[in-house]
């Protein structure tokens, strides 16, 4: 059939559901969740385009989407059109070379990470308990502590898979054949890795669209043609 040319699967991300790139003008968070939602299930039924997400995912975005009090059609809309699925852990095969690099890159990280630590060890040795300027409830030392903590997050954190969601969407998109959409850098740096490809959140409902008017432009000719 016409459709089967565009036949794919993908594994959301949470970054994408919550980028702002993914936003109309004037657009709040609740239509653009709808309009991603409603494209997704035209690709679903129109196409046999797929959508999955690791239940950890999926607990992670309903818990973030709770926050902002978005209503609950956005919620029985996800329910319904993207698909819930445990990645096979057990089963599916990563190679060799994937976890040496990430033992490797964490070595680094934590010497980063130490740096980081010992840098603020000697800048809160020649600091007093006067209050920083402007911040009448913070001292010099607060103000060590907290560039520590945000300079220690960005050494050991950014750009490297430190969550199990993280773990979950890219297993699932290797069991899948799936292309992982995504605004995390991090991920995206460790999808040539496992061998996936992967689009950016903010491309995907432009994706979905241009599948969807190519397919209608197939129909269209199909009918003239008869």
């Amino acid at each position: 059939m016409p459709g089967d040319p565009f036949k794919q699967r993908f594994v959301l991300d949470t970054s994408m559901f919550l980028t702002d790139e993914i936003r109309g003008d004037d657009e709040s968070l609740q239509e653009a969740l709808l309009d991603l939602l409603d494209l997704i299930a035209e690709a679903r039924l129109r196409l046999g385009i797929s959508c999955y997400v690791p239940p950890t995912i999926h607990d992670e975005l309903t818990t973030m989407l709770a926050d902002r009090n978005v209503d609950d059609e956005v919620f029985s809309k996800l329910n319904t059109w993207v698909i819930r699925k445990h990645p096979d852990r057990y089963e599916v095969s990563i190679p060799a070379n994937v976890v040496y690099r990430f033992v490797d890159e964490m070595s680094d990280r934590v010497d980063r990470g130490l740096r980081v630590a010992e840098d603020a060890v000697r800048r809160a040795e020649a600091t007093s308990d006067e209050p920083v300027e402007d911040h009448e409830h913070m001292t010099d030392a607060d103000q060590i502590v907290s560039d520590l903590r945000d300079k220690y997050r960005s050494a050991l954190r950014r750009g490297v898979l430190d969550s199990r969601e993280d773990f979950d969407l890219l297993v699932l998109g290797r069991e899948l054949g799936a292309g992982v959409v995504t605004e995390d850098r991090g991920i995206i740096a460790w999808t040539e890795d496992f061998g996936l490809r992967y689009l950016r959140g903010r491309e995907f409902p432009d994706l979905l669209r241009e599948y969807l008017r190519a397919v209608e432009e197939i129909d269209e000719s199909g009918t003239d043609a008869n």
